[in-house]
């Protein structure tokens, strides 16, 4: 199958991610592709349920894998993208938010401790030039160019 083409019989994920910044850094998570044998961060956020805007969707996943209630939010943009993750074929709208978490002694610490299904999970603030000069892999595809489109970094 052409890498370019999602398979028909697939299905098209709805997901929702906001970023967090502070100082020049993004709040975000590092995941791990396989069989690439590549690390990469991506920020926070998760799949939209059915019946569920993707506003909702983030709200709820930030309650439910960190405990902590973002305001503030804004919508920056909506990114499409087909790619092949862990050997699988992938295809994602993600609808990409801007917030500010209510507790605001998150932004002093280094980290942020979450739970993503039944795995602890740390994200933690990495400088928007360290995704610029290559340093760091940021995902979804295009997100760092819409984050220096919007002023970040």
């Amino acid at each position: 199958m052409n890498s370019t083409h999602a398979d028909s019989k697939g299905e098209i994920i709805l997901k929702a991610f906001c970023v967090f910044s502070y100082q020049g850094a993004i709040l975000v998570y590092e995941r791990f592709d396989y069989v690439k044998k590549q690390g990469f961060y991506r920020p926070l956020g998760g799949k939209v349920e059915f019946g569920e805007y993707s506003v909702q969707t983030l709200r709820r996943e930030l309650i439910e894998e960190t405990s902590m209630v973002a305001e503030d939010i804004r919508l920056l943009g909506v990114l499409e993208n087909i790619f092949v993750y862990n050997g699988k074929q992938q295809h994602e709208v993600d609808f990409v938010y801007d917030g500010v978490f209510t507790d605001k002694s998150v932004y002093p610490r280094g980290y942020l401790e979450f739970v993503e299904g039944k795995a602890k999970m740390t994200a933690k603030w990495i400088p928007i030039k360290d995704f610029t000069v290559g340093e760091h892999i940021l995902y979804p595809a295009g997100l760092l160019q819409l984050l220096l489109e919007k002023g970040y970094g």
